[in-house]
């Protein structure tokens, strides 16, 4: 099965959900008309990242009007958009939610929540508890956020739930520059999507994105990355674009006959072992 895969990187205002909404719309119209069959945007494209104390003027409940209507949006193809959700007990998380035939069909809460240097995101954001794949008509697929990327567990818990498109979306700030005027985040987030998707033999779906938000740069360079590690589409940094590329089970197939590192993968001892640090670091 072959899937017809297709990034916005944009750069959405800060808080102003109206304009965000209008922006989102415009590129579902064009993934309609580029026969698109899988919209991703980045992290809280519907908001913008640095909210501090307007989340909870921008949070949205998994059955407000905006999400209905980006529920109803996706007849024509599945999408993928970040927002601010509320709960029942009045939390607020940086969530993403996966989009098919009219419905909301799963939302993943970003897990690990980054406090250090220009991040403060828990304290105006409460942390998810849960990691894992489900079922889309495209196949097997799981979302994480940004930071959850940077912990190898996460992507582990959904190669092993099953996963065969990983997609990660982001609001990475560009930083450091290298003698070879590349950005040193742009490196490290291109070296990381490469060694998931060789390593549990999977697609790597990353969504990053552009602009300039309270003092602060995001580079862009969203890409498709097949499961040998090789680069699918790449989009280019700092400016916004609409990628598209195409992703294959076939391929994902080959990779796992060839490579078969998740069919030898020893889950009860790496579960066993774990809980044996665990129990070590309580003494």
């Amino acid at each position: 099965m072959s899937l017809r895969v297709g990034i916005a990187q944009f750069a959405p205002t800060l808080g102003d959900l109206d304009r965000n909404l209008a922006l989102i719309e415009e590129r579902i119209e064009r993934g309609v008309e580029e026969n698109v069959e899988l919209l991703v945007f980045p992290e809280l494209a519907l908001t913008g990242y640095t909210l501090k104390d307007m989340a909870p003027t921008v949070a949205q409940r998994r059955d407000s009007p905006i999400i209905r209507k980006l529920a109803a949006a996706s007849e024509g193809t599945s999408l993928v958009v970040g927002f601010v959700e509320e709960s029942d007990d009045y939390r607020f998380y940086n969530a993403v939610g996966y989009f098919e035939n009219g419905d909301l069909v799963h939302v993943h809460r970003k897990v690990y929540l980054p406090t250090y240097g220009m991040f403060e995101e828990t304290r105006y954001l409460a942390a998810g508890d849960r990691i894992q794949a489900f079922d889309t008509r495209h196949g097997r697929m799981a979302m994480l956020i940004c930071e959850d990327m940077w912990h190898p567990s996460a992507p582990y818990i959904t190669s092993q739930d099953g996963c065969e498109t990983l997609l990660g979306v982001a609001s990475s700030p560009a930083r450091g520059v290298q003698e070879d005027d590349d950005i040193y985040s742009a490196k490290a987030w291109r070296g990381l999507n490469r060694v998931y998707a060789h390593f549990f033999g999977q697609y790597v779906v990353f969504a990053n994105r552009v602009g300039f938000e309270d003092g602060v740069a995001y580079w862009g360079g969203s890409e498709i990355v097949g499961p040998g590690g090789e680069v699918v589409a790449r989009a280019g940094q700092l400016e916004e674009e609409f990628l598209i590329g195409a992703i294959s089970t076939e391929r994902v197939r080959r990779a796992r006959i060839m490579s078969p590192l998740l069919r030898d993968e020893r889950l009860d001892l790496t579960m066993r072992e774990l809980e044996r640090i665990q129990a070590e670091r309580m003494l």
